[in-house]
């Protein structure tokens, strides 16, 4: 494309010197022509006078050398010879100064009457006829050097190339740049397409460059941004759905630990316990390759009863904590409270505490969750009577980055990473601390209208969790859905 400009813009350019230098070099030749030519003219009407008033030669030699061309012998008289007198003797035809035009082109203009130019040797000569006293017609011949015809005429041609090629140089060092900040954005935008083709999913387009391709860029950097977007929820929704695996994973897990010895018992343990590694190993493949900058897609208009989701999945894990000899408490869930968070993600975010628990805390051990509504807010508390946490911002640190702390057995980080994308999708946030069991209480802030949870109630959830140390009628158990795969 630059070299096209350029060879366009030299084309154009050329052709506007050639169609403008060409005829102007012509008219200045002409001038340089009839500029001598108008001298000479005028050289030859300084000797009219002296023909009108004599026809003597001494008179018109002294006439002649007293003019410029004349003392250069570049001036010539003709004067014809008079008619026969009484005495009937004829005159004498008289020449005066050098002549170069022939006698024929003399005659010839003397016969007309009216100026002419003749081409002699070196130059040319211009013939005046001019009236005689007498009546005759004289002639005078005033030469004209080739030299001063063109006389500045090649000067004014070397110029008038050497604008031409500075206009035409010029034009193509315009063209040249004019080209480079075409192609130079056009070559960007190229590369990074071949960048994103081979999988540099960071690379983007400065948005320069003629509006065009200011407008490709753009929309380029927007398609790369989609791609990135489009990549990122798949490898989330890979981990996501492969961290819900792990809730039926730990019914069968719980139920293998109850088989007893002998080689069937063995053999289960160990296919679950292969298939919860593997598990694990998917969840941490696709969190290594997702940004971390992607929050959770709720939808619009989203929203469920967090109390009637909370209901359901206590009445799937009490099954499971009844078999186990944990106790459960629930509280806060005898109404309706609209939260702006899908009824799945929900469910996944509790599910992945729960399962927390049954994993990480020893069987026997007590867990409650208490649900509380503030008006512009809904806290959930999850505490435990656990080991608890030993560094609750490492936990959340891990959750966040996607990678595992070392000593953290079978811990993905994805659990907490789940609960803090539901809860941050609503202007909340996600905070563990110690419980009144003695554990672990995680607390989430969901928000109710977008809201940014208020840091000087930071002890208003502790005072909620306090009343789980009292006792309290235990909730019915509701009977648990098929436990399969939970909520997907």
């Amino acid at each position: 494309m630059r070299w096209a400009l350029v060879k366009v813009c030299l084309a154009v350019t050329a052709m506007v010197v050639i169609a403008f230098a060409v005829p102007l070099g012509l008219v200045i030749r002409e001038m340089a022509s009839d500029r001598a030519f108008s001298d000479a003219e005028r050289q030859a009407a300084m000797i009219a006078p002296a023909l009108s008033i004599t026809t003597d030669r001494e008179e018109l030699t002294r006439a002649v050398l007293s003019t410029e061309s004349g003392d250069r012998g570049r001036l010539a008289v003709h004067v014809p010879a008079p008619e026969k007198a009484a005495d009937g003797t004829e005159g004498e035809a008289l020449d005066i100064g050098t002549r170069r035009a022939s006698p024929k082109d003399v005659a010839t203009v003397r016969k007309a009457g009216r100026a002419s130019i003749t081409e002699v040797t070196d130059g040319f000569a211009l013939l005046q006829p001019t009236a005689l006293s007498t009546g005759d017609i004289a002639v005078v011949e005033v030469f004209v050097p080739e030299g001063e015809v063109s006389n500045g005429v090649a000067t004014a041609w070397l110029i008038l190339a050497g604008v031409g090629v500075a206009l035409i140089v010029g034009s193509v060092a315009v063209a040249d740049r004019l080209g480079v900040r075409m192609v130079q954005p056009a070559q960007r935008l190229a590369g990074a397409a071949q960048d994103l083709g081979e999988g540099r999913l960071g690379t983007r387009v400065p948005e320069e460059g003629p509006t065009e391709l200011r407008s490709a860029a753009v929309a380029f950097n927007s398609m790369a941004d989609q791609v990135v977007q489009l990549l990122a929820n798949e490898r989330e929704l890979a981990a996501d759905l492969s961290h819900r695996l792990r809730t039926p994973l730990t019914v069968l897990r719980l139920n293998a630990a109850s088989l007893g010895e002998g080689p069937a018992a063995d053999q289960t343990r160990a296919a679950v316990e292969q298939l919860e590694h593997e598990v694990d190993t998917i969840i941490r493949t696709a969190r290594e390759q997702r940004p971390q900058t992607q929050g959770v897609q709720t939808g619009a208009g989203a929203g469920c009863d967090a109390s009637e989701v909370i209901r359901e999945r206590m009445g799937f894990w009490s099954a499971l904590a009844e078999d186990e000899g944990r106790e459960v408490r629930l509280a806060g869930v005898d109404r309706t409270v609209r939260i702006p968070v899908a009824r799945p993600e929900l469910a996944a975010a509790l599910d992945a505490l729960l399962g927390n628990v049954f994993r990480h805390t020893p069987e026997g051990t007590a867990f409650a969750v208490d649900v509380h509504h503030s008006g512009d807010a809904v806290i959930v508390l999850v505490s435990d009577a656990g080991p608890g946490i030993a560094d609750p911002e490492a936990a959340l640190a891990r959750g966040a980055s996607g990678t595992t702390k070392p000593g953290a057995v079978g811990s993905t980080g994805l659990g907490l990473d789940i609960v803090r994308r539901v809860a941050e999708s609503t202007g909340g946030d996600l905070r563990i601390g110690r419980s009144v069991l003695g554990g672990t209480e995680v607390r989430i802030w969901i928000g109710l209208h977008g809201s940014t949870p208020d840091r000087g109630r930071r002890g208003h959830g502790r005072r909620v969790a306090r009343r789980f140390g009292r006792p309290r009628r235990k909730e019915p158990r509701t009977t648990a859905g098929p436990a399969t795969s939970g909520p997907s």
